[in-house]
């Protein structure tokens, strides 16, 4: 979608212009691992409008494939306007939750009791920092308010997608495949169109490479879900059975599935995924594969100027580690410092360190992690930071990424498909 980001702090009502951008769960994972070096495919619905224009050019300078996108004559480019803050999920005093009940492992469908979280409409809370990212920020002691979001996309060319028009070839053409639960929840044509491209594996010819991963960002919205056909915690918990990377916070998974507990008690709500990341907020995040016991990795320490996008930043690094075959907690902390690019910029973008200097970080030893602490600029080598070696802390500045390869990155050949 095209974002509209305000101008300056407080309420919508009180914003008097806002600064054009992009944004949408799934083209921010696609432009993150671009930019990080790995070939990425965006494939969606734009309108055929100046919007559409916009969202397919710059998306594209990213270093995203957008030969499947698809342009609409009858529908328009979704868009929507935001202020800077930190997600509600539904877990807020007076929120109801969906717990899960009766569930059997591998059955693909999940009995759920209790009401969707929140009523009403207009407006929703946005993405943050802590429950996207699993990466501390360092603020002021003040609570963060909670972030406005007011979408027009009813109707647009994106919730329009469907099993009939999306080429299964183009969904399927690369390493790993993402989704998210927003897409889900954008109409019943999105739905039936997640629920094939997550449960319909068409077996591999002989000799031919095995189809995608499939990756799932629960990515729990709860004004999305207030008119669906179908209850939000039931239809994210069926699409992250039948995938095999499965992202979601403690607080999504609270709010959601009333699955409380920690990272242990999501796994055993969710058995059914090869690979799942419980993001734990200012704490870290867990991941567990198979069926080993969870890898937990601590957030990091940066100086937040704007939480949104953080979320699927993590996710994007995280792939990313796992394109390139690392080990999981080399994945998890690749998550972190991709988040912590997204949280020390202002918008849902952002220039990831170049993946030399990434590796590095990542190979720091425990104590010297949790020592960093990253402010504005870091990843793009714009001001110095401060890093610890085995010498004791030192000031170092990062060159600016090589031309024609942003972030630095160099490209392995590994490949993903980002939808919607």
């Amino acid at each position: 979608m095209v974002t509209f980001l305000p101008s300056r702090p407080g309420p919508l009502a009180d914003v008097p212009s806002f600064e054009r951008t992009i944004g949408g769960a799934e083209s921010n994972v696609a432009c993150a691992l671009a930019r990080a070096g790995h070939r990425a495919r965006w494939v969606s619905r734009v309108g055929t409008d100046g919007f559409g224009d916009h969202l397919v050019r710059t998306i594209a300078a990213h270093g995203v494939d957008t030969t499947a996108v698809a342009r609409d004559p009858e529908r328009p480019t979704g868009v929507y306007f935001r202020t800077d803050g930190e997600r509600a999920t539904g877990t807020e005093p007076g929120a109801a939750t969906e717990p899960v009940t009766g569930t059997e492992p591998g059955t693909g469908t999940e009995p759920v009791t209790g009401t969707e979280p929140g009523t009403g409409a207009g407006t929703e809370p946005a993405s943050g920092s802590e429950s996207a990212s699993g990466t501390e920020p360092v603020t002021s002691p003040e609570p963060a308010p909670f972030s406005e979001v007011v979408y027009y996309r009813a109707g647009s060319a994106a919730s329009a997608m469907s099993p009939a028009n999306v080429p299964p070839h183009a969904a399927r053409a690369g390493h790993i495949l993402h989704l998210t639960g927003i897409t889900a929840a954008l109409s019943a044509d999105c739905l039936a169109l997640l629920r094939t491209l997550t449960s319909a594996r068409p077996a591999a010819a002989p000799g031919s490479e095995p189809g995608p991963l499939v990756s799932f960002d629960v990515n729990y919205r709860v004004g999305l879900w207030r008119t669906a056909p179908e209850p939000g915690g039931q239809v994210l918990g069926e699409l992250a059975r039948h995938s095999d990377i499965v992202f979601v916070g403690e607080d999504e998974a609270a709010a959601a599935w009333g699955v409380t507990g920690g990272p242990d008690a999501v796994r055993e709500a969710l058995p059914e995924p090869a690979v799942l990341v419980v993001k734990q907020g200012s704490v870290g995040a867990t991941a567990f594969v198979g069926e080993s016991a969870g890898v937990f990795a601590p957030a990091l320490r940066v100086d937040v100027v704007s939480p949104v996008g953080a979320g699927d930043a993590f996710a994007a690094g995280f792939l990313a580690g796992t394109l390139r075959g690392l080990p999981v907690r080399e994945r998890l902390r690749h998550g972190h410092l991709s988040a912590a690019a997204v949280l020390t910029a202002a918008g849902d973008l952002a220039a990831p360190p170049a993946r030399e200097e990434a590796d590095r970080l990542v190979a720091l030893d425990d104590a010297a992690w949790e020592a960093l602490r990253l402010g504005p600029g870091w990843s793009a080598g714009t001001r110095p930071r401060t890093l610890p070696d085995a010498r004791g802390p030192k000031t170092a500045d990062d060159g600016a990424p090589g031309e024609g390869q942003p972030g630095g990155g160099q490209s392995d050949g590994t490949q993903a498909e980002v939808g919607a």
